[in-house]
């Protein structure tokens, strides 16, 4: 995965991150960025993986 790709989508995931983990609170969920960490990575290979899903459907 190309490090700039997964720049992007580590900066996607942290648009949203407040609001994850508010909803995460109102659930009776802790959290906290450290624990969040590898749920990131699996968050960036999904993404990887939409991006080249667009790509090679862009590609037809």
């Amino acid at each position: 995965m190309a490090d700039d790709k997964t720049m992007e989508f580590m900066q996607i995931a942290m648009k949203y991150l407040p609001e994850a983990k508010a909803k995460m609170d109102e659930a009776g969920i802790e959290v906290s960025v450290e624990s969040l960490q590898p749920f990131m990575t699996i968050f960036a290979k999904a993404m990887n993986d939409a991006y080249e899903l667009g790509k090679a459907d862009a590609g037809k």
